[in-house]
């Protein structure tokens, strides 16, 4: 590729519609909503710290189940800062650990270790290292008078412990050892380090403890703590203890009927049966030097939730029980609290809180649960205790629910709910608010009788309407008002509605974690309802293929991996149908089909297999689904009697060494205003508009070349090609098509026309059209042809017929992916490209005419091109903030951005999930068929009554004068 070596010309930005200049001051937050997620806490990676350790303000630190690290301020629930630490979803897992009284964090994932400023989330040091950090603690006591980092890792076979300066990140001493074991804790007392594995195999291990020095990480000793097989898997073991002055090894056998401890550094284990029918233990220590050497032991029966309080004997290291908490039934959360060396434990159950001290089974505090919604049923919590008087505390507790909310409850009161069972989403739809089902079956009612019953039945009905009139004549002056003022005028009883203009609308979304929810988009995003798919119960994480909504039935459909599905009510959540998993194959994909039926989702299976159907099921168009060899396939289905028939009708298969990486089609709903582009001297260049038409993106690892196909799905017929060399495989390649055009970004290599044998890499996006005939005016061998199929050449012995294309190249200044392009009810509105931004977490606008490909090369556009809006080629497309329509907004990994047209020509709607929700609205013409909302209509009503009583004033003036006129001729 050659390109000239220019800046980003005046003549670009000034083609650049208003409309994505800027997002005005006064439209955020009204056109648009964000639902700032983290993900769900973890228990083991959730904590209050004071990042001030002057100040007794805290914050609430954790690292979710997506790898989000961030810290949540107690008292309202926002978010003070977010970091990203992958890229990609994780599984969960983790370390996150603070110093006591120290004004920074570290955290682990992967083979990174990290440490931030606990304040403004700022990165202080990253390390990166070969294998997987198994564990991350703070060492507390050190001979420099700062706090430093243990790391443990497993490298190829190899346990590896390293202490790492906390202030500067340099790694202070190493140690390995080959052994084959695996790690699994590090931790430490006053005096030693203690790194902890489990020694043998898979249902078979003994539990091996290894004593380091902390100054030098040499080894001092190696301890057998249990006999082989008496741990079966690393599950079994329950609890490292760390920083403490006695830490703590616990874990529970297989049958859960026994819990075995063993104070570190010793060797000896004690065992304490536990609960009859117990299906979880938890253990909860504090983890600093200065706390009592207690512990309690969390029990989960299938009846309720027990807890056990040990002590630790410092000086023999015996541990005894020393009370117990009772069982109460249903869930319980039990956390830690610690204020000066006091432990106190914290039970949250979905009626109470409860406060107890570990040195006595006495109850400090008890508190009901008050809440205005549904109870919460807790899961896990992190606690933080303030002694104010003799007798009096008070308590905050965050809890993570069932319902995968973040609450925070004080003394009872619960003070905020943060939606984090939204993050992680992998599917989502618009669906349309669905209409009273009483008037939907009465309009049917009427379509399907004859003219004078239909006219007697509509008449009777509007005259049952008029009992709702009083009602609606007392909401005029409250509307009208609500009008002239350009206040909002949704429903504020909650009760979903359409609106005259399409924005109000729904969106049902689905999770990673199994759960569904359902928003509503012209109220800001509300959460209207959600609820747990276990109807249809998968794998973790759910692996949806398909989602789709059936606005004539008001339904949603949901279709995973392992052929379950699930259908609700797109208004409520309400079960309508749902298959678990098992009665039907795996699903590789699925597709929307039309058939006589109506519109459902075909369910392609493992290979392309398409499953047996009704014959009133069959699809009416070609289906393209994968075949096995990394190929794709046509096939079409018909009908004999009651049977349907597959009939593959062509293949496709990419050369030898070329994987196919991407595959776009065009939008359902993609209206075309006009068949033709009208240029500057009046003539026509007529589009290419074939509904039929796939855009497949292939790549050669070893070549690194990228070839895009444009794909016929009715023949099979490539109708263009085109490759490209020095292609990164590791990057994304994302692709988008729409009307007649379409375009693919990817990152490659590119050579400098101005510049002789400079090569430069970077983020590329090239953009085709497609019209009948180079030549305007001209509409080809179809010109005089009414009907044409893509299997019969017309006019061209040779083969179908080809489009001309037109193509551009152009650099970008970031990396986009996540494409999508507006809608608009007509499609007269120009369009826009959506793309998310990652490294900037936003996602952009890009104007259509800003990526037009017939823009002049080496010359300024002609008075006729500059007619059609053409300016000079410049290559380089600078994505600055005013093209955001984010704005100043970070939304954290957008997997996915979907749009929706509006009745409003001029209006396009905007979602996208990933890890956060947000949602708006965008007129790439600007707002030309409605007033906007700084629009003063008080001065305008104004301005009339004066112009009425001016004329009023003036018309006794005027008779006056015509009177004495007369009278004077």
């Amino acid at each position: 590729m050659h390109i000239p070596l220019q800046t980003l010309s005046i003549a670009v930005l000034l083609a650049l519609p208003a409309a994505v200049r800027a997002v005005f001051r006064d439209e955020v937050d009204h056109i648009d909503y964000h639902h700032e997620l983290l993900g769900v806490p973890q228990r083991e990676t959730t904590f209050f710290h004071r990042p001030r350790p002057q100040e007794k303000a805290s914050l609430l630190y954790t690292l979710s189940d997506l790898g989000v690290l961030g810290a949540v301020n107690p008292g309202n629930g926002a978010v003070v800062w977010r970091q990203l630490l992958s890229n990609n979803l994780t599984e969960g897992g983790g370390h996150l650990r603070a110093g006591e009284d120290e004004t920074w964090l570290a955290s682990a994932l992967g083979s990174s270790v990290q440490t931030w400023d606990a304040i403004s989330g700022r990165n202080v040091w990253t390390l990166d290292f070969d294998g997987e950090v198994k564990d991350l603690e703070i060492m507390e006591m050190t001979a420099e008078g700062h706090k430093d980092v243990l790391a443990l890792h497993q490298e190829d076979g190899t346990t590896v412990t390293r202490r790492i300066h906390g202030t500067d990140g340099r790694v202070l001493w190493e140690f390995r050892e080959v052994t084959g074991d695996l790690p699994l804790q590090v931790s430490t007392n006053l005096e030693k380090v203690f790194v902890v594995t489990l020694h043998g195999s898979l249902l078979s291990y003994s539990l091996k403890v290894i004593v380091l020095d902390t100054s030098t990480g040499k080894k001092l000793d190696e301890i057998h703590i249990s006999t082989k097989g008496d741990v079966q898997k690393p599950e079994d073991v329950q609890f490292v203890g760390a920083n403490s002055a006695a830490p703590i090894v616990a874990w529970t056998d297989n049958t859960l009927t026994k819990l075995k401890v063993n104070v570190l550094g010793s060797k000896n284990r004690q065992e304490f049966p536990l609960a009859d029918s117990t299906v979880g233990v938890e253990v909860h220590a504090p983890h600093s030097t200065r706390s009592s050497p207690h512990f309690l032991v969390h029990s989960r029966t299938a009846k309720g939730s027990k807890a056990d309080v040990f002590h630790v004997d410092l000086k023999s290291n015996a541990i005894t029980k020393a009370y117990d908490l009772p069982l109460l039934e249903g869930g319980s959360a039990f956390s830690t609290s610690l204020s000066a060396s006091n432990v106190y434990f914290t039970r949250v159950t979905a009626d109470e809180v409860i406060l107890t001290s570990s040195a006595s089974h006495g109850i400090l505090g008890r508190w009901p649960l008050k809440s205005e919604t549904e109870k919460p049923i807790p899961i896990h919590a992190v606690s933080e205790v303030i002694k104010k008087g003799e007798d009096n505390y008070a308590v905050r507790s965050a809890i993570v629910t069932a319902a995968d909310d973040w609450t925070q409850v004080v003394n009872g009161d619960v003070s905020w709910t943060r939606p984090e069972g939204l993050s992680g989403a992998v599917a989502a739809t618009w669906a349309e608010i669905p209409e009273s089902e009483d008037l939907a079956k009465t309009l049917e009612a009427e379509a399907h009788t004859d003219p004078w019953s239909a006219f007697v039945h509509r008449l009777t009905r509007h005259i049952d309407e008029l009992q709702y009139l009083p009602a609606f004549l007392q909401a005029i002056p409250r509307r009208l008002l609500a009008s002239i003022l350009g206040s909002e005028t949704l429903a504020a009883s909650g009760i979903l509605s359409r609106d005259s203009f399409g924005l109000n609308k729904l969106v049902v979304l689905a999770t990673r974690r199994g759960k569904l929810y359902g928003l509503d988009v012209g109220n800001h995003g509300q959460i209207v309802w959600s609820k747990s798919a276990n109807e249809t119960p998968g794998s973790k994480p759910w692996d949806v293929k398909a989602i789709y909504a059936d606005d004539a039935r008001g339904t949603v459909t949901v279709r995973g991996s392992q052929g379950e599905f699930i259908i609700v009510k797109s208004d409520s959540g309400k079960t309508v149908e749902s298959i678990p998993i098992g009665l039907f194959p795996p699903v590789e994909s699925a597709v929307l089909v039309d058939s006589d039926s109506g519109p459902w989702l075909l369910p392609i299976g493992e290979g392309g297999k398409i499953p047996e159907m009704q014959s009133s099921f069959a699809p009416k168009q070609t289906i393209v689904t994968r075949t096995s060899n990394g190929g794709l396939k046509g096939v079409k289905i018909l009908t004999e009697q009651d049977q349907t028939i597959e009939v593959p009708t062509w293949s496709f298969t990419p050369p030898t060494g070329q994987k196919i990486v991407e595959v776009a089609s065009r939008s359902e709903h993609d209206p075309i205003a006009s068949i033709g582009r009208v240029l500057g001297d009046r003539t026509v260049k007529y589009k290419y508009l074939n509904p039929n038409t796939l855009v497949v993106a292939a790549i050669d690892e070893k070549a690194t070349s990228l070839t895009v196909y444009l794909l016929d799905t009715v023949s099979g017929q490539v109708l263009t090609s085109s490759t490209y060399e020095g292609i990164d495989p590791t990057k994304d390649i994302t692709c988008a098509v729409a009307e007649n055009w379409f375009l693919c970004s990817f990152f490659g290599e590119y050579k400098l026309r101005d510049v002789q044998a400079q090569q430069l890499k970077g983020y590329q996006v090239v953009v085709s059209d497609l019209y009948e005939s180079d030549e305007a005016n001209d509409r080809g061998p179809l010109g005089a042809v009414f009907n044409w199929s893509s299997l019969d050449p017309v006019d061209s012995p040779t083969g179908p017929y080809l489009p001309s294309v037109v193509s551009k190249t152009y650099i970008l200044s970031s990396p986009i992916t996540s494409l999508a392009v507006t809608q608009t009810r007509q499609g007269i509105t120009s369009r826009q490209l959506l793309a998310y931004m990652p490294e900037s977490h936003s996602i952009v606008g890009i104007p259509r005419l800003a990526l037009e490909p017939r823009r002049p090369v080496g010359r300024d556009p002609t008075p006729a091109e500059m007619e059609e809006g053409l300016s000079k080629y410049v290559p380089a497309i600078e994505l600055n903030p005013q093209m955001q329509i984010t704005h100043q907004r970070e939304v954290l990994g957008v997997k996915k951005i979907i749009t929706t047209p509006a009745i409003l020509e001029s209006t396009c709607l905007v979602f996208a999930y990933g890890i956060d929700v947000f949602g708006t609205r965008v007129a790439p013409s600007l707002a030309f068929d409605v007033l906007g909302k700084g629009f003063n209509k008080v001065t305008l009503l104004g301005t009339v009554a004066a112009l009425f009583a001016g004329v009023g004033a003036l018309r006794g003036l005027v008779r006056r004068k015509q009177i004495d006129a007369r009278w004077k001729s």
